[in-house]
């Protein structure tokens, strides 16, 4: 079985939306260069295998649906409290596999 290739969805969430919106998503070269991005930017890179499957079935821009909130909800909680930069309302979160 070929090694799976590498994905990478990207999240925004800004305050007063109703949840996280879908704003990058990709495999391969592009899953790479948003992780690259990501981390060059200092945006938080969390690795959840399982929750990137789901999250690369919904289109670009879309808003997550109720039932990934309380999972997307877990990470964002991780990215704020390992983002070094100062708070604000709309920071991005990058979740890779």
């Amino acid at each position: 079985m070929p090694p799976k290739q590498s994905q990478a969805v990207a999240l925004r969430y800004e305050a007063n939306a109703m949840a996280p919106r879908i704003v990058a998503k990709g495999e391969g070269f592009i899953a790479q260069t948003l992780i690259a991005r990501a981390q060059a930017a200092g945006v938080p890179l969390n690795q959840a295998p399982e929750l990137v499957q789901l999250l690369m079935q919904l289109d670009l821009d879309r808003v997550i649906p109720p039932e990934l909130y309380a999972v997307v909800a877990q990470v964002l909680v991780w990215a704020y409290s390992v983002d070094a930069r100062p708070v604000s309302a709309d920071r991005p979160v990058a979740v890779a596999r």
